[in-house]
């Protein structure tokens, strides 16, 4: 076995001797045992994501849904781009939700912004979908719909080939579709990313990159 237990383990005694877990010689990759867990991956704010090392092509259509909860104000949900202008980003900016998209033309968003200043970040599960078709883009939080007109008719397809970065990214890759730095902190779960007739539900176990981020469990309550 090469891999490590995705598990809690404590009260472990070697010879009658209590081991102090609280102050290890050395940690890696260890993270805080919870009470409660619910389904879903963890993100602590400092780290981010990386899957399809080989490239996400996005092109015309692409339809993103998942379920997201924090209670932090910024953060960034997923970015794909291009070595040129063309990218999706989908984030949460000030409480608000933006999915902008960029075809190569210029950069279009639509933005939902809730009620209340603070009412998708309240450490509840919201559901969202971004959804781009050709030049046109829908964006739906819990089931309030917004649509943007896109000005650049002639441009529909956003041709990237670069990874999907979730819950924030690197300092030295481009995002030409997210305007926050933010590291999301908080849960995801049920991320489905849709092309045509052909459904893909991301593991973050398979990440390619993993930093600060904890795949298959999400604090109920931190113990």
């Amino acid at each position: 076995v090469t891999h490590s237990i995705p598990a809690c383990i404590g009260s472990m005694t070697i010879n009658s001797k209590q081991l102090d877990n609280e102050s290890p010689v050395s940690i890696f990759a260890v993270n805080k045992c919870y009470v409660t867990v619910q389904e879903g991956t963890f993100f602590d704010g400092s780290g981010f994501a990386a899957l399809v090392r080989e490239g996400y092509k996005v092109r015309s259509d692409v339809n993103i849904t998942l379920e997201f909860r924090t209670t932090a104000m910024h953060g960034v949900l997923l970015g794909v781009s291009s070595a040129k202008v063309d990218a999706i980003g989908l984030e949460i900016v000030n409480g608000k939700v933006l999915f902008h998209v960029n075809n190569g033309a210029g950069r279009i968003t639509a933005t939902y912004e809730p009620r209340g200043t603070n009412s998708l970040c309240d450490g509840k599960w919201h559901k969202l979908q971004a959804n781009k078709s050709k030049n046109s883009i829908v964006l739906i939080v819990d089931g309030n719909l917004v649509q943007t007109d896109n000005p650049y008719i002639q441009s529909t397809s956003a041709d990237t080939n670069n990874p999907i970065y979730f819950g924030g990214y690197p300092a030295d890759v481009k995002q030409n579709c997210l305007t926050s730095k933010s590291s999301f902190r908080g849960c995801l779960r049920n991320l489905v990313l849709t092309k045509g007739q052909q459904a893909e539900l991301f593991d973050f176990s398979r990440a390619f990159d993993l930093r600060g981020v904890f795949p298959h469990s999400c604090p109920g309550a931190e113990h």
